[in-house]
């Protein structure tokens, strides 16, 4: 029987739960329309193809995300908030291993909520990594690199790519202790190899 009530969010959420399933590169608007019982032309009340549903799920992952970024960093400073927010990326990835790569597409701006959430996730960042000191274009910086290290880990790791037998959760505490001193030394006043690290503040809940 064709699903009654069907919205936008609920196309959304269900190609999202689609996604974790099968991968994000092979949902389809058929298998959406399949999953909710109803023919291909009734999605098109609610998204106008696949590209704008895309989008939709970009958007409601990066909202997703942000959240949890947000309420894991909340309180903490330095290595402890940044820990705390990588590992909350990291088990988002390996719940939704297929609607995450989502959350790497550039927001909609004619999408106010989509701008919201991703503005919302780089301004945890940005929160985290004001602790170490930085600022200005060092900031921008060290959140494309904190960015790349993570999500580089975690997308290798949600893809089988680390077929070693050593810990895998062993690897990223070292990551992130490799990134936390790379970020104590640019945010450090002197010369290389006679820096102190700049004391981290705590971000409010």
């Amino acid at each position: 029987m064709p699903r009654a009530g069907l919205s936008t969010a609920v196309v959304v959420a269900g190609a999202a739960e689609a996604a974790d399933e099968v991968g994000l590169e092979k949902l389809t608007l058929a298998m959406v329309a399949k999953r909710f019982g109803v023919a291909l032309p009734s999605l098109y009340k609610h998204v106008s193809g696949l590209d704008a549903l895309l989008q939709k799920v970009s958007a409601l992952v990066t909202a997703e995300l942000a959240e949890e970024l947000t309420t894991a960093a909340a309180g903490r400073a330095g290595a402890d908030a940044l820990r705390a927010m990588a590992s909350a990326q990291r088990a988002y990835a390996k719940r939704h291993p297929g609607r995450y790569p989502a959350a790497q597409r550039v927001p909609d701006p004619a999408d106010p909520a989509h701008v919201a959430a991703g503005e919302k996730a780089v301004g945890v960042s940005y929160a985290v990594l004001r602790g170490y000191g930085l600022d200005g274009d060092d900031l921008i910086d060290a959140t494309r690199a904190v960015r790349s290290a993570v999500h580089g880990f975690v997308t290798l790791e949600i893809a089988g790519g680390f077929g070693l037998p050593q810990d895998v959760d062993r690897s990223f505490d070292r990551l992130i202790e490799m990134v936390d001193l790379g970020l104590r030394a640019a945010a450090a006043p002197g010369p290389p190899g006679n820096r102190v690290a700049a004391p981290a503040t705590q971000l409010r809940s």
